[in-house]
């Protein structure tokens, strides 16, 4: 496990423990708490990620530091779009829409993402020959 991969997991168990009393700023950038269903397991996982705001959502990469496979909490998403995310200590239900690459707010939105995080996004993606996707957080509406 590299270093930044024990900061991210060590970032992620205070959010979870303070109840986001503590955790919403991961290295100075702003961070959620994502709740995804297992698509085989059926419980709740949950995953600390980097994220912007868009026009009252929230949106995040589905980088996986630039691995070949996609982050599970994508798969989970892809299988049930109904999520709930955190941020500080309100949680939000949500839906869940995948930006690929040729959406037509895929490439505003990568670029806000990447240039907020040091171009660390545009390095991930030369790292794997996958597209990378978004992933925008639709607050549900209250009945």
């Amino acid at each position: 496990m590299s270093v930044f991969s024990t900061i991210l997991n060590i970032h992620q168990r205070i959010y979870e423990t303070t109840d986001g009393r503590l955790g919403h700023k991961l290295l100075g950038v702003p961070s959620l708490l994502l709740r995804t269903t297992g698509r085989k397991s059926g419980q709740t996982r949950t995953s600390a990620l980097i994220y912007i705001d868009d026009n009252g959502s929230k949106v995040v990469v589905a980088s996986k530091a630039g691995d070949s496979r996609p982050p599970a909490w994508l798969l989970n998403l892809q299988a049930n779009p109904e999520v709930e995310y955190q941020l500080n200590r309100v949680r939000v239900a949500a839906t869940t829409e995948v930006l690929e690459k040729g959406h037509p707010d895929h490439d505003r939105l990568w670029k806000e993402h990447n240039v907020r995080n040091a171009g660390r996004y545009d390095e991930y993606q030369l790292l794997t020959e996958r597209s990378i996707p978004l992933v925008r957080l639709v607050p549900s509406q209250a009945d």
